[in-house]
Protein backbone atom coordinates (compact mmCIF):
# COMPACT_ATOMS: atom_id res chain seq x y z
CA UNK A 1 0.00 0.00 0.00
CA UNK A 2 0.99 3.66 -0.87
CA UNK A 3 1.95 5.12 2.36
CA UNK A 4 1.11 8.50 1.27
CA UNK A 5 -1.44 7.79 -1.25
CA UNK A 6 -3.26 6.43 1.69
CA UNK A 7 -2.91 8.86 4.04
CA UNK A 8 -6.18 10.85 4.40
CA UNK A 9 -6.80 14.71 3.51
CA UNK A 10 -8.53 16.75 6.85
CA UNK A 11 -10.62 19.46 5.03
CA UNK A 12 -10.84 22.28 7.06
CA UNK A 13 -13.72 24.35 8.50
CA UNK A 14 -15.03 26.61 5.45
CA UNK A 15 -13.67 24.51 2.94
CA UNK A 16 -16.44 22.66 0.39
CA UNK A 17 -14.84 19.67 -1.44
CA UNK A 18 -17.13 18.19 -4.71
CA UNK A 19 -15.91 15.04 -6.47
CA UNK A 20 -18.13 14.14 -9.88
CA UNK A 21 -16.44 11.15 -11.20
CA UNK A 22 -13.11 12.37 -11.50
CA UNK A 23 -13.16 15.86 -11.83
CA UNK A 24 -12.43 17.29 -8.07
CA UNK A 25 -13.45 21.06 -6.81
CA UNK A 26 -12.03 22.68 -4.16
CA UNK A 27 -13.59 25.90 -2.74
CA UNK A 28 -11.98 27.65 0.32
CA UNK A 29 -11.77 31.37 1.79
CA UNK A 30 -8.78 32.09 -0.76
CA UNK A 31 -10.40 30.94 -3.83
CA UNK A 32 -11.37 27.50 -6.18
CA UNK A 33 -9.53 25.37 -7.86
CA UNK A 34 -10.81 22.51 -10.04
CA UNK A 35 -8.52 19.57 -11.58
CA UNK A 36 -9.70 16.54 -13.81
CA UNK A 37 -8.05 13.73 -12.37
CA UNK A 38 -6.81 9.90 -13.69
CA UNK A 39 -10.46 7.99 -13.77
CA UNK A 40 -8.83 4.87 -12.45
CA UNK A 41 -8.50 6.27 -9.28
CA UNK A 42 -11.09 6.56 -6.78
CA UNK A 43 -11.86 9.84 -4.34
CA UNK A 44 -14.76 10.00 -1.93
CA UNK A 45 -15.42 12.24 1.18
CA UNK A 46 -15.60 10.15 4.79
CA UNK A 47 -16.25 12.16 7.85
CA UNK A 48 -14.45 15.63 6.63
CA UNK A 49 -11.60 13.56 5.58
CA UNK A 50 -10.77 13.07 1.38
CA UNK A 51 -9.69 9.36 0.55
CA UNK A 52 -8.18 8.38 -2.32
CA UNK A 53 -8.31 4.83 -3.23
CA UNK A 54 -6.49 2.73 -6.17
CA UNK A 55 -8.31 -0.44 -8.07
CA UNK A 56 -5.18 -2.21 -8.11
CA UNK A 57 -1.88 -3.00 -6.90
CA UNK A 58 -0.16 -2.39 -10.86
CA UNK A 59 2.34 -0.32 -11.52
CA UNK A 60 0.93 2.68 -13.10
CA UNK A 61 -1.68 2.52 -10.32
CA UNK A 62 0.45 2.60 -7.39
CA UNK A 63 2.27 5.37 -9.13
CA UNK A 64 -1.58 7.14 -9.50
CA UNK A 65 -2.12 6.47 -5.97
CA UNK A 66 0.26 8.70 -4.24
CA UNK A 67 0.16 11.29 -7.19
CA UNK A 68 -3.41 11.76 -6.97
CA UNK A 69 -3.53 12.36 -2.85
CA UNK A 70 -0.63 15.14 -3.38
CA UNK A 71 -2.43 16.96 -6.45
CA UNK A 72 -5.99 17.24 -4.05
CA UNK A 73 -4.00 17.60 -0.83
CA UNK A 74 -2.30 20.46 -2.56
CA UNK A 75 -5.64 22.12 -3.73
CA UNK A 76 -7.00 21.68 -0.26
CA UNK A 77 -3.89 23.64 1.06
CA UNK A 78 -3.95 26.20 -1.84
CA UNK A 79 -7.40 27.17 -0.87
CA UNK A 80 -6.82 27.62 2.80
CA UNK A 81 -3.07 29.00 3.20
CA UNK A 82 -1.74 29.74 -0.24
CA UNK A 83 1.92 29.04 -1.60
CA UNK A 84 4.64 31.54 -1.53
CA UNK A 85 7.79 31.18 -3.37
CA UNK A 86 10.60 34.16 -2.33
CA UNK A 87 13.47 35.01 -4.67
CA UNK A 88 16.43 37.40 -3.75
CA UNK A 89 17.62 39.44 -6.68
CA UNK A 90 21.50 39.20 -5.92
CA UNK A 91 24.62 41.99 -7.78
CA UNK A 92 25.54 45.28 -7.46
CA UNK A 93 23.18 47.69 -9.46
CA UNK A 94 20.56 44.65 -9.96
CA UNK A 95 17.13 46.02 -8.71
CA UNK A 96 13.48 44.84 -8.39
CA UNK A 97 10.64 47.12 -8.68
CA UNK A 98 6.62 46.96 -9.51
CA UNK A 99 4.40 49.53 -12.12
CA UNK A 100 0.91 48.32 -11.28
CA UNK A 101 0.44 44.70 -11.26
CA UNK A 102 3.84 44.09 -13.74
CA UNK A 103 7.57 43.53 -12.49
CA UNK A 104 10.12 45.08 -13.51
CA UNK A 105 13.88 43.66 -13.36
CA UNK A 106 16.73 45.63 -13.89
CA UNK A 107 19.81 42.58 -13.54
CA UNK A 108 22.68 43.93 -15.87
CA UNK A 109 20.52 43.95 -19.25
CA UNK A 110 20.73 46.91 -21.75
CA UNK A 111 17.12 47.54 -20.57
CA UNK A 112 14.42 46.04 -18.05
CA UNK A 113 12.54 43.32 -18.15
CA UNK A 114 8.92 43.25 -17.57
CA UNK A 115 7.20 40.66 -16.34
CA UNK A 116 3.33 40.35 -16.46
CA UNK A 117 1.75 37.77 -13.33
CA UNK A 118 0.13 34.77 -15.02
CA UNK A 119 -3.87 34.56 -13.42
CA UNK A 120 -4.13 34.19 -9.71
CA UNK A 121 -0.12 35.26 -8.83
CA UNK A 122 0.59 38.40 -7.45
CA UNK A 123 3.85 39.67 -6.95
CA UNK A 124 5.71 41.68 -4.07
CA UNK A 125 8.89 43.14 -3.55
CA UNK A 126 10.69 44.73 -1.25
CA UNK A 127 14.00 44.74 0.78
CA UNK A 128 16.01 42.76 3.07
CA UNK A 129 16.35 45.32 6.09
CA UNK A 130 20.48 44.26 6.96
CA UNK A 131 21.89 43.67 3.46
CA UNK A 132 19.60 45.82 1.55
CA UNK A 133 19.33 42.93 -0.98
CA UNK A 134 15.65 43.06 -3.34
CA UNK A 135 13.52 40.30 -2.88
CA UNK A 136 10.75 38.94 -4.82
CA UNK A 137 7.60 37.16 -2.88
CA UNK A 138 5.95 35.08 -5.64
CA UNK A 139 2.21 34.20 -4.37
CA UNK A 140 -0.89 32.42 -5.03
CA UNK A 141 -3.49 29.64 -4.48
CA UNK A 142 -2.31 26.89 -6.91
CA UNK A 143 1.23 25.60 -6.38
CA UNK A 144 1.95 24.33 -9.79
CA UNK A 145 1.52 27.91 -11.07
CA UNK A 146 3.15 29.30 -8.30
CA UNK A 147 6.31 27.36 -8.91
CA UNK A 148 6.51 28.08 -12.76
CA UNK A 149 6.52 31.92 -12.25
CA UNK A 150 8.78 31.70 -9.58
CA UNK A 151 11.34 29.68 -12.39
CA UNK A 152 10.81 32.29 -14.97
CA UNK A 153 11.53 34.59 -13.43
CA UNK A 154 14.83 33.20 -11.74
CA UNK A 155 15.27 32.16 -15.49
CA UNK A 156 15.93 36.05 -16.46
CA UNK A 157 19.11 35.81 -14.79
CA UNK A 158 19.97 33.09 -13.12
CA UNK A 159 22.63 32.83 -10.34
CA UNK A 160 26.52 32.53 -11.48
CA UNK A 161 29.21 30.65 -9.62
CA UNK A 162 31.75 33.27 -9.26
CA UNK A 163 30.32 35.92 -7.83
CA UNK A 164 26.91 34.46 -6.83
CA UNK A 165 25.18 37.71 -9.15
CA UNK A 166 21.33 36.59 -10.47
CA UNK A 167 18.06 35.96 -9.29
CA UNK A 168 17.97 33.28 -7.13
CA UNK A 169 15.29 31.00 -4.81
CA UNK A 170 16.05 32.15 -0.95
CA UNK A 171 16.40 28.54 0.17
CA UNK A 172 19.07 28.29 -3.15
CA UNK A 173 22.98 27.34 -1.79
CA UNK A 174 24.88 28.28 -5.16
CA UNK A 175 28.45 26.65 -5.51
CA UNK A 176 31.09 28.79 -5.83
CA UNK A 177 34.08 28.23 -7.78
CA UNK A 178 37.33 29.50 -7.46
CA UNK A 179 38.40 32.46 -10.03
CA UNK A 180 41.32 32.65 -12.24
CA UNK A 181 43.61 34.23 -9.21
CA UNK A 182 42.01 31.10 -6.76
CA UNK A 183 43.34 28.68 -9.59
CA UNK A 184 47.14 30.28 -9.99
CA UNK A 185 47.62 29.84 -6.07
CA UNK A 186 46.66 26.50 -6.37
CA UNK A 187 49.46 25.64 -8.48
Amino acid sequence: MSRVGSLPIDVPQGVDVHIEDSNVTVKGPRGTLARNLHPDMTIRIDDSRILVERPSDGKTHRSLHGLTRTLVANMVEGVTNGYQKTLQVVGVGYRAQMSGNTLTLQVGYSHPVEITPKPGIEFEVGQEVNTRMPFIIVRGIDKEIVGQQAAEIRKVRPPEPYKGKGIKYSTEVIRRKAGKAGKAAAK
